[in-house]
């Protein structure tokens, strides 16, 4: 036999050898399914996260979860701003403009903190949404800005009644 045909022989054999491992790893894989789980376990896995969430974020501690599941719009994009209001249309009525704030508190994640002022006749509600965004790094030119994704979202509401200063809100409304 040739030096030319021992290797292709050779290529051939260890595509083929390759092809077949994968095969047989893939197959041999164990996975969990969500659907094996039960209503009780994913109610305790929900409590332990919230729990994780309020130690290693305090700042979501007066924040009622957005769940990102109910957000119809894109969860990635490149302009935090437009992501966090396109996130939130369904949240924000359309009376009153919102203040738009957004903070990078590190290199890679971004905040975007949305308040409303809704004056009714007898109270005021402020209804503040945070949204907490991390970078997926850039699309393919590097001189593009990065992309983001929406990773968490909350709401508080704040009530303030009669003609008191705005400093005493309270932290609910009922």
């Amino acid at each position: 036999m040739s030096v030319k045909w021992k290797l292709f022989l050779i290529l051939i054999l260890s595509v083929f050898a390759t092809a077949g491992a994968g095969i047989y790893i893939n197959q041999h894989q164990q996975s969990v399914s969500v659907a094996e789980t039960t209503n009780s376990q994913q109610q305790q896995v929900t409590a332990v996260q919230q729990a994780q969430n309020v130690t290693i974020f305090p700042e979501r501690v007066h924040y009622k979860d957005i769940p990102l599941e109910s957000i119809t719009s894109a969860l990635q994009g490149s302009d935090p701003e437009t992501l966090a209001l396109n996130a939130l249309d369904n949240e924000i009525t359309a009376k009153v403009k919102p203040k738009v704030e957004v903070a990078y508190p590190q290199q890679n994640q971004a905040l975007v903190t949305i308040t409303q002022i809704q004056p009714n006749a007898d109270a005021t509600n402020v209804i503040k949404y945070r949204v907490e965004m991390t970078t997926l790094g850039r699309s393919l030119l590097v001189s593009s800005p990065p992309m983001w994704q929406i990773v968490w979202a909350g709401s508080q509401t704040q009530c303030q009644t009669g003609s008191q200063p705005q400093k005493n809100f309270t932290q609910s409304c009922q």
